[in-house]
């Protein structure tokens, strides 16, 4: 049984056959359980609806840096985060990748805002960072007593090795199947298997064989198969750790 771990349900509603038919095909590769992340703010909503709708969908709530415009607060309440289907904040975080960017301040602020709210609901964080690594790593040395998942993974292991000691996980994507991925699948390999999880990051993010194509949570199978692989174990026993990987991330999850 594998968990794609972060799956963007909420833009899955017009793939081939919508929502339940994506979930079909998950569960029938045996990706028995999925969990919704937003990004977005005005996906909050679809992604509760969501995982109220399938017992075997959760969600993680969080606004993405690139809306660092928004209030958080006009989003996100004490109530979305203690609804029993909701794991997490996220995801949250930095991102300085490219010239369209929202200003670092903004994206700063924004990230701690709901770095508090995570502490105040006592939930861990997904992470997302990229091109920011020394403000991620150094923004969450300040929050020592949150834990969570580094969110599609793709960093090099100095930062691998600060979140490690910091207890955090590490979530491998479609992107860890990828030719010139070979730097990834050496950190991969160099993180202890207690801290693996897979997503796909659907609808982005399609692993080999299926590049080009929209993103959905069955093609988790094949990067769950290339992790087994570079860790040299079976993918059966990979999995098996992974569900309880996902547990100990995730405490509220029931599964």
């Amino acid at each position: 049984m594998l968990i794609d771990t972060h799956c963007h349900l909420t833009y899955e509603i017009d793939t081939d056959g919508g929502v339940d038919a994506v979930i079909a095909r998950a569960k029938s590769v045996g990706v028995n359980y999925i969990i919704c992340p937003t990004a977005d703010p005005e996906d909050i909503p679809a992604a509760i609806k969501i995982a109220e709708n399938y017992d075997n969908v959760f969600a993680t709530i969080g606004i993405h840096p690139e809306h660092a415009d928004c209030n958080p607060n006009d989003f996100i309440n004490d109530e979305i985060l203690s609804h029993p289907r909701v794991l997490a904040v996220g995801e949250i975080g930095l991102d300085y990748h490219g010239d369209d960017i929202k200003p670092r301040e903004k994206q700063i602020a924004l990230f701690e805002a709901q770095l508090e709210m995570a502490r105040r609901a006592k939930l861990p964080v997904a992470i997302h960072t990229r091109d920011a690594e020394s403000d991620t790593a150094e923004i969450l040395a300040r929050y020592s007593d949150i834990g969570g998942v580094m969110h599609c993974f793709t960093s090099g292991w100095d930062l691998a090795e600060k979140m490690l000691d910091r207890g955090f996980f590490f979530s491998a994507s479609g992107i860890l199947t990828f030719k010139n991925a070979a730097e990834i699948r050496e950190t991969f390999s160099k993180i202890p298997l207690d801290r693996l999880v897979v997503e796909t990051d659907s609808p982005y993010c399609a692993p080999v064989p299926y590049r080009g194509r929209p993103c959905e949570p069955a093609f988790v199978v094949e990067t769950a198969h290339c992790l087994a692989e570079i860790k040299n174990i079976p993918f059966e026993k990979l999995s098996g750790i992974m569900l309880e990987n996902v547990k100990k991330l995730y405490p509220k999850i029931k599964i």
